[in-house]
């Protein structure tokens, strides 16, 4: 998913597809692990993705705390 697709999303929304792509990204671990992943690549696309949505989060945190101020 692209940056600006993500922004467009509520910040609970980014929250839960968070906590989903950590949960991708275990599954894709494991399914490594246990020999049964063909496309290993799959699981620098989700970690990136992840990364993502936590940089886009960590922005609006700090943009709601120096409004606050």
């Amino acid at each position: 998913m692209k940056p600006s697709e993500m922004r467009v999303k509520s910040t609970e929304e980014l929250s839960k597809f968070s906590q989903d792509l950590q949960e991708e990204v275990f599954r894709l671990r494991f399914r490594k692990g246990a020999g049964q992943l063909k496309q290993t690549a799959n699981i620098r696309k989700t970690q990136r993705d992840l990364a993502r949505v936590k940089t886009i989060l960590v922005e609006r945190e700090r943009s709601a705390a120096k409004e606050a101020k």
